[in-house]
């Protein structure tokens, strides 16, 4: 056999070496679980399933929702680590906690960088604080000398313990030398329910609370958001009532570790996509989310970057679930 014709004939056995196990032009080939580790409803699960359904149109594969509440918002980053395969057919939403959680415990838990393979950021949350809209708190200067005047006595709400913004909420109430009794829940909209029961005092979270703040049953009594909300005009921002501070949490996508750089580009352009749809933009602007996209790389690099100060600010507030 000539050199020549040892070459050609090694060149095309390894040929199909060269095309990944799941490329472009198969995948996706079957349905892809989606798993959201909070319990359904409010803007998050609306803008989900209106991007999920520009992907069916565009695949012809459904992505399927599965809904992983508790354990403070964990339990689907633990699934792509210890069950999920690294063929794009699982994937979940990824979220600021996920990044946080390996410093809140002396146990060795995961490394928020590289156990994960980062596909796409999409937005933030609007966190505010809310009361009933016959709570004798009328403003959240009212509010806050009311809880420094008796500690420990007013209650909220937060979707878990050591959350964005649970930690943030303390922090403000750290800065006023006032303290509350923080009420942990599964998700926001849990958080609704004990309001409307009048089982708390108020909530601090993502904006489950909207309907209600709109139908006159909640008030408003401060945005997280860079500016003020134009569905709430008259509520001040963090930054307004001198925190300096706004506190939106960006969220993403993610899979398992070792995702296939093109399976990861194949989805970051169907997500992108269908974050850009016109069905999925008219929630974004009805809910008022954050722009806050992040391509694969630049989301990493967020990544990187956040959980140093993630672990700064664990320390600094003295923060564990152990």
């Amino acid at each position: 056999m000539t050199t020549r014709r040892r070459a050609l004939l090694g060149a095309l056995a390894a040929a199909p070496l060269a095309t990944p196990a799941f490329g472009q032009a198969r995948y996706p080939n079957r349905p892809i679980r989606f798993l959201i580790p909070w319990p359904p409803g409010g803007s998050l699960d609306a803008l989900h399933r209106a991007m999920f359904e520009v992907i069916h149109k565009d695949t012809g594969q459904p992505v399927v929702i599965e809904n992983m509440p508790g354990a403070r918002g964990t339990r689907a980053a633990i699934f792509l680590i210890q069950q999920a395969r690294p063929d794009g057919y699982t994937l979940a939403h990824h979220h600021l906690s996920i990044l946080r959680h390996p410093y809140l415990t002396r146990a060795q838990t995961w490394d928020p960088v590289n156990d994960f393979s980062y596909i796409m950021q999409l937005t933030g949350f609007v966190f505010g604080t809310v009361v009933r809209a016959d709570s004798p708190f009328r403003t959240w200067q009212e509010l806050i000398a009311h809880a420094k005047a008796n500690p420990g006595r007013l209650t909220y709400s937060t979707s878990g313990i050591a959350t964005t913004n649970h930690i943030a909420k303390e922090e403000i109430l750290a800065r006023e030398g006032a303290r509350m009794e923080h009420i942990p829940m599964r998700g926001a909209q849990e958080g609704v329910t004990a309001l409307l029961g009048r089982q708390i005092d108020m909530i601090s979270d993502a904006q489950a609370w909207r309907p209600q703040v709109e139908n006159g049953d909640f008030r408003l009594l401060s945005a997280w958001t860079p500016t003020r909300l134009g569905s709430a005009p008259n509520a001040p921002t963090l930054r307004e009532l001198g925190y300096g501070m706004s506190v939106t949490s960006p969220y993403g996508i993610a899979g398992p570790k070792g995702l296939d750089p093109e399976i990861v580009d194949r989805l970051h352009r169907l997500f992108k996509k269908a974050m850009e749809d016109e069905t999925s933009q008219a929630i974004m602007t009805r809910w008022e989310m954050p722009r806050e996209y992040l391509g694969p790389a630049e989301y990493l690099a967020f990544a990187r970057e956040r959980v140093i100060y993630e672990q700064e600010m664990v320390r600094r507030l003295n923060l564990s679930i152990d």
